[in-house]
């Protein structure tokens, strides 16, 4: 299924591997499909069914005008699953993804979902407030989009660079790798780069929390400068029962390319 037709028409860019249990990789902002390269291959080698797909308005789907909000968002995810005709699937959002995870159990049920994992995830809430006191102040918010508007291919070249944790003495990824996520990065509609910014940086999901009645696991890099760990990974933990929190010491935002093989180690351990 190269393409899935969601339910207002959008059509949406899909890689579907293998015949085995089957697992939805659910991508960050501002990057597609192709960000779960290290991920992708590990679980496809290991036997499953790997569907990952581009987030409309990213990558190699379509671009519309609108539809960037997470009942949208969450909606074609569940597009994607009917078409795989796949059931117990395992779940995985990184990022802004984690949003996707949590809007669609929230909206869809856990009918047809085996497992869930929070991967560097917004949930539940990233936006500072009187009961959100960790999170991120509203001024850094507004900072992304004028960014983004002044000079989007700069802004986008600065924050990977966060991203990955790049510093004067530190270079996690190539060099290589960076321009390759920019290019990434530059393929989606900047329409749809600026609604995703206000998407997951002012979507509360605390509500949506209660839905995650799958075994779930969560892994945070708490060098994460992006998403930082409190508000997220941390509180997702003391909210859904039972769930698993790894926290890999010292890792930016970008650990599936800058710690990808202790994430697939312990993602081949959660879903088998």
């Amino acid at each position: 299924m190269p393409t899935v037709t969601a339910r207002n028409g959008t059509r949406l860019y899909v890689k579907d591997w293998g015949t085995g249990p089957a697992v939805v990789l659910v991508h960050g902002w501002p990057l597609n499909a192709d960000m779960w390269e290290y991920q992708a291959v590990a679980l496809f080698e290991a036997g499953f069914r790997v569907i990952s797909y581009d987030r409309r308005g990213f990558g190699r789907s379509d671009q519309p005008a609108g539809g960037y909000d997470y009942d949208t968002l969450a909606d074609d995810l569940a597009a994607v699953i009917e078409a795989s005709g796949a059931d117990r699937v395992a779940l995985v959002g990184f990022s802004m993804g984690g949003g996707e995870v949590a809007r669609y159990l929230a909206r869809h049920g856990a009918g047809r979902v085996g497992r869930a994992a929070l991967i560097g995830a917004v949930t539940p809430f990233l936006l500072r407030a009187d009961d959100n006191p960790d999170g991120v102040e509203e001024s850094v918010v507004d900072e992304i989009k004028e960014g983004l508007v002044k000079d989007r291919p700069r802004f986008l070249d600065d924050f990977g660079k966060d991203f990955y944790g790049i510093g004067w003495v530190t270079q996690p990824v190539s060099q290589q790798w960076l321009e390759w996520t920019h290019a990434m990065a530059m393929m989606a509609s900047p329409l749809a780069t600026l609604a995703c910014v206000d998407a997951f940086a002012r979507t509360d999901f605390r509500a949506d929390m209660a839905a995650f009645s799958v075994p779930t696991l969560i892994v945070h890099g708490t060098s994460d400068k992006t998403v930082p760990i409190e508000p997220t990974a941390r509180a997702a933990a003391r909210m859904i029962p039972g769930a698993e929190l790894v926290e890999y010491g010292g890792e930016p935002h970008g650990l599936f390319a800058t710690a990808p093989d202790q994430l697939n180690k312990d993602l081949l351990r959660f879903l088998s």
